[in-house]
This record gives C-alpha cells, sequence and structure tokens, in this order.
C-alpha cells in the first residue's frame, strides 16, 4: 500500500501509518509534478495543495484522495466520484479552532489592537486617543453561514454579551431561532443590520463574490467583516476598495483568493485589516483531529469500507463500489 501525501501530517497521523504503508511525502501542492510517484499510489493526502482531474486521471491505483480539513474546493470531486474515488474530509475536527480565531479577530479590531501596536513601536503614543475600541456588549453579530462552525462561533459571540442573527439557506426560522438568533432571509439585510457579521459558508457558484462593492457599501461604517472560510467569497478588490474609504471600520481574513498572496497583494496593505495565512485550523489540537480522521478513513476506503465522511457520497453509487 503506498500513501502520497503533499506535504506530511502531523507526527501523530503519519504514525498511524507506520508498518502499513510506504509513504511518500512530496513538500509540493501540484501532484502534476510528481506524476510518476502518483502511478502506483493507493491514498493522495492534501493539505493546502491542489488535485486536479489531471492528476487524478494519471493515477491508475488511486483508490481514495484524503483532505484534511472540510472544505473541498481545492480537489476536483466530480472527476474523482466519476472515477469511484472517494474524497476523504474530516467535518467536525476543526470546528473550535476556526470559531475560536474568527472570535480572537473580532476582539482585535473592535480594541484595535494591531494598528495600536503598530504605531507604539514607531513612536506614537496618542495612538491611545484613536477613538475605534468598541465593546461588544449588546453589539449584534451576523453569521452567514451556520453550519457546525457557524454555530460554534455564534456560541461564543453569545457567551460574551452579543445579540446575534444568522443567515442559512438551508436552515428554517425555527431552527435559526432555536440557536437564539434573529432570522434573516436576506443575507444583504443582515450585512445591513449588524455591527459585526461571520462568514461560514463554502465556495461555490452561488458564494463566490457574494460580498461586493454594493453590499460593503450597505454595511454600517462601523461595522466589522470577518471571513475565515473560504477566499474568494468575499470580492478582494471591492474590500480593498471599502477598508481604504472607510466604508466599513475593519475586516480580518484568513483566507484569500490565490494562496498564498502575493507579498505586494494590496489587500494585505489596506487600512484596517487583520489577516493570518489560512492558520485559523492550525492548532495543535485541530492538527491532530484532523490528521487522524484522514489517515483513518483513507485506510477505511482502501479496506473497502464505505466511509461516511466523504465530499460526495455518490461515489458509493460507482460499480467499482457494487456489492461492498
Amino acid at each position: 500500500m503506498k500513501f502520497v501525501m503533499t506535504q506530511a501530517v502531523c507526527p501523530e497521523g503519519m504514525a498511524m501509518l507506520e508498518g502499513k504503508a510506504q509513504i511518500y511525502v512530496a513538500d509540493d501542492q501540484d501532484p502534476n509534478h510528481y506524476l510518476d510517484e502518483m502511478k502506483d499510489a493507493d491514498a493522495l493526502i492534501v493539505r493546502i495543495a491542489k488535485c486536479d482531474g489531471h492528476a487524478i486521471g494519471c493515477s491508475p491505483n488511486l483508490k481514495v484522495i484524503g483532505r484534511t480539513g472540510v472544505g473541498y474546493d481545492s480537489v476536483d470531486v466530480q472527476t474523482a466520484t466519476r472515477m469511484g474515488i472517494p474524497v476523504v474530509i474530516t467535518p467536525g475536527a476543526n470546528n473550535r479552532s476556526v470559531a475560536e480565531h474568527a472570535v480572537a479577530m473580532i476582539f482585535a479590531l473592535s480594541k484595535n489592537l494591531y494598528e495600536g501596536q503598530k504605531e507604539l513601536c514607531s513612536g506614537n503614543w496618542e495612538i491611545r486617543g484613536a477613538k475605534k475600541a468598541f465593546e461588544l456588549l449588546g453589539k449584534k453579530a451576523g453569521f452567514i453561514g451556520l453550519g457546525a462552525i457557524g454555530r460554534e462561533t455564534l456560541r461564543i459571540c453569545q457567551g460574551i454579551g452579543m445579540e446575534t442573527a444568522g443567515y442559512d439557506p438551508f436552515l428554517s426560522k425555527e431552527q435559526v431561532e432555536g440557536l437564539g438568533a434573529q432570522y434573516y432571509d436576506d443575507y444583504e439585510k443582515l450585512l445591513r443590520e449588524c455591527d459585526v457579521v461571520s462568514i461560514h459558508v463554502p465556495l461555490n457558484e452561488k458564494t463566490k463574490n457574494m460580498i461586493g462593492k454594493k453590499q460593503l457599501q450597505d454595511m454600517k461604517e462601523t461595522a466589522l467583516l470577518i471571513n475565515c472560510s473560504r477566499g474568494g467569497i468575499v470580492n478582494e478588490e471591492d474590500l480593498v476598495w471599502a477598508l481604504n474609504h472607510d466604508v466599513i471600520a475593519g475586516a480580518g481574513t484568513d483566507v484569500f483568493s490565490e494562496e498564498p498572496p502575493s507579498p505586494d497583494s494590496l489587500l494585505l496593505h489596506a487600512k484596517n485589516l487583520i489577516c493570518s495565512p489560512h492558520s485559523a485550523a492550525q492548532t495543535r489540537e485541530a492538527v491532530i483531529h484532523m490528521a487522524t480522521m484522514c489517515v483513518e478513513g483513507c485506510l477505511a476506503v482502501i479496506r473497502g469500507e464505505k466511509w461516511p465522511y466523504v465530499a460526495d457520497k455518490n461515489v458509493y453509487d460507482h460499480p467499482r463500489w457494487a456489492g461492498k
């Protein structure tokens, strides 16, 4: 049995394969660069990497693709499903870590911590009087997407005394209100009325650029926008414009439309922005949970088991799964 990894998983995950599999760690985000290694691979595990249809098609022995995370837009799931190859994901493994990261960004922005430190270190003590900091108690936090991570973030915000509101096209009014949140059937209205908006939806054709110049203009001038979901959901060019023209008070992003972003990216140098390198899910605890869950799922699939945590369960309708 052979596992190819774009990058090595944590030691706890690697230990699960000791004595069971030959392992090739590419330290390269694109499997197309090592197709000779992919020819006899039973499993491919990707982290922050791309796995396109060409790489899958050039891997005749491939039985499973593992993604250490819940997002799978970097993997050509359609091609994998067509070939009967499950794409294993790790739902729930990083919920708390991403939620805490989103709330950390909310705190940092509401207290103007980044600009305060930067200006203080350059000798500007008077930044203390910038009057940008504000309390979160009683402010309304809106959530676009109330899956597991969105709900966890919502609960933390409720715990610090914030009012909460939610938009999720897959949840009913009763379900949203059952979370203790005000229900919105229109995310643009939520954007207009909330003091903080946190995004927790996958990237797809419906969510790409769902927040652009129009939506940013409609937000409160004092509002904060947080994206720990996927790059491309917020139009980056429009966000730069909104930040630099004080259309909104600030933004936090852990994700980018191109990763890694260029050091001269205009977004990285926008006003009132705090950013991180797609690291919200990279706490010690989450990394271990994601790696071990991913390896366990890949091993199960190779044994012929229909592992439940896959990107597209229709893969099990493929002839290669008949009778299993």
